[in-house]
């Protein structure tokens, strides 16, 4: 049990934690604009009067998003409303030009959802999805680190955003970023958005409270605004829960705000008072026309959608034989899913999944490459794995022939023949170097006929050790095991 969790059981608490997600959609043009919907360097390049938000400009919406927006929602089982609309939500900051946020408020484009995480005990729960809606985004301030200034970078304006807003399901930290790791899979499958958490195409907002078991209303919420990564998500979440729990023992009030988490002092921080919808003074957007979304979309969308993460788990474990592990670290990694499956496609071997998740990861971790710069392609892999199992080179050997293609390139059979790596393989040949092994060690056999089981493993090192290497050892251990025991 974890320390938060022991926190809670010695108070009698229970967490209660609901997440809004924000995805920044894959989309040539923004939302309402013509404007491309790409990141550059350049302040202030890409931008025109509608997402500036100029008097008298009008918004066309972009009819991709709505394509995406169900996309979404049907992989995260929601409902897809055949009637939304868009609200103006009003609020003042530098970065949102207009003083009001075209976004959607009690009629969203989807709603009542799911999705489906593994618990810290193995069993499954689904996290309900409240809503799905569509938004766009504000631009962002950049404050100086060497003046007392703050500058505006309206680039980002105007991107498409699905809000992904859960039921306050999730129980605790692990159920968070289970949660997020499954809903990032799915956008990353669903190829909608980069969901890349450092430049902010996926990010967070986790919404915590506690409250006594026996108690039938929620604690006072406190949103944990825009964390990055899912080790901060999990680490702030942990830190709140503490601190809430400390607050309400110690006789104090939980105050509805909004907090950061500073990953220097690893603590949460209050930003501002939690708004209320009220505070936002929400009503229908004036420009832009209601969304009328037809079965026969829906149904097309569907019929278009891709494998996704839960399938391709199954399909993983069923097609190959992989256990629940092994599938769900590629699951994880569509890349190295795609390396896997072109290896074993181009030959079936067990042995396949063994070297992709420990030598071909182990090398570009320690590497720190791509597998685009990776030279050890998944038919070079196959070869490799094939001449093994055929016994024309053994264990070592194969690794060697693997180290050597990742550093420098080549053909796994040139690279064999050159290094002089070819398996001894005639019994004969490997016979005669056992018998004289066996014949210049009485010592050790005696031992062995005395019952030390281990003294086996000495004889098969001197006979690999013979060879240089170039032994099969399991003809080697037949061998030795057949001298031995005459």
């Amino acid at each position: 049990m974890s320390k938060t969790n022991s926190i809670l059981e010695m108070y009698d608490y229970e967490s209660t934690i609901g997440i809004e997600v924000h995805v920044q959609l894959r989309t040539k043009s923004k939302i309402f604009c013509s404007c491309l919907n790409t990141v550059t360097n350049e302040p202030n390049s890409n931008i025109c009067p509608v997402c500036t938000g100029y008097p008298g400009s009008l918004p066309v919406l972009n009819k991709e998003v709505i394509n995406k927006a169900i996309l979404a929602g049907i992989a995260t089982n929601c409902s897809i409303s055949h009637l939304s609309q868009f609200d103006r939500k009003h609020y003042f900051y530098p970065d949102l030009p207009k003083g009001f946020q075209i976004t959607q408020g009690d009629k969203p484009i989807c709603t009542n959802g799911y999705v489906e995480i593994k618990r810290e005990d193995g069993s499954t729960k689904k996290i309900r999805i409240m809503r799905i809606h569509i938004e766009e985004d504000a631009g962002k301030n950049i404050h100086s680190a060497n003046s007392n200034e703050s500058f505006v970078d309206l680039n980002r304006a105007g991107t498409p955003l699905l809000e992904i807003v859960t039921e306050p399901d999730i129980a605790n930290s692990f159920e968070a970023k289970a949660y997020l790791k499954a809903l990032r899979n799915i956008v990353l499958y669903l190829n909608i958005s980069s969901a890349n958490m450092e430049d902010g195409a996926f990010r967070a907002d986790t919404n915590i409270s506690i409250k006594k078991k026996s108690a039938k209303e929620l604690g006072t919420r406190c949103e944990l605004k825009n964390i990055n990564s899912f080790k901060y998500i999990g680490d702030a979440t942990d830190y709140e829960i503490q601190r809430q729990v400390e607050a309400l023992e110690s006789g104090e009030k939980i105050v509805q705000q909004t907090r950061l988490w500073d990953t220097q002092k690893k603590q949460t921080l209050p930003m501002r008072s939690k708004e209320e919808a009220a505070d936002y003074r929400y009503f229908q957007e004036p420009d832009l026309p209601l969304i009328e979304v037809g079965t026969e979309l829906v149904e097309r969308i569907a019929s278009n959608m891709p494998e996704l993460p839960g399938n391709k788990l199954q399909r993983l474990m069923n097609d190959y034989g992989l256990s629940e592990y092994e599938a769900d670290i590629l699951v994880d990694n569509q890349a190295i899913a795609q390396y896997f499956e072109d290896a074993i496609t181009a030959f079936k071997n067990k042995q396949i999944i063994n070297w992709v998740l420990r030598d071909v990861l182990g090398y570009l971790k320690e590497e720190k490459l791509t597998l685009a710069e990776f030279k050890v392609t998944p038919e070079i892999l196959a070869q490799i794995i094939e001449l093994l199992d055929t016994g024309k080179i053994n264990s070592k050997a194969a690794r060697e022939v693997f180290e050597t293609i990742a550093k420098s390139g080549g053909n796994p059979q040139d690279i064999v023949k050159e290094k002089g790596l070819e398996q001894i393989g005639s019994a004969d040949e490997l016979e005669k170097i056992v018998a004289d092994i066996i014949a210049a060690n009485p010592g050790q056999v005696e031992q062995f006929k005395a019952g030390k089981d281990r003294i086996l493993g000495f004889f098969v090192g001197m006979a690999m050790k013979e060879t240089k290497g170039k032994g099969n050892p399991k003809l080697i251990q037949e061998l030795v095991k057949k001298h031995l025991a005459k």
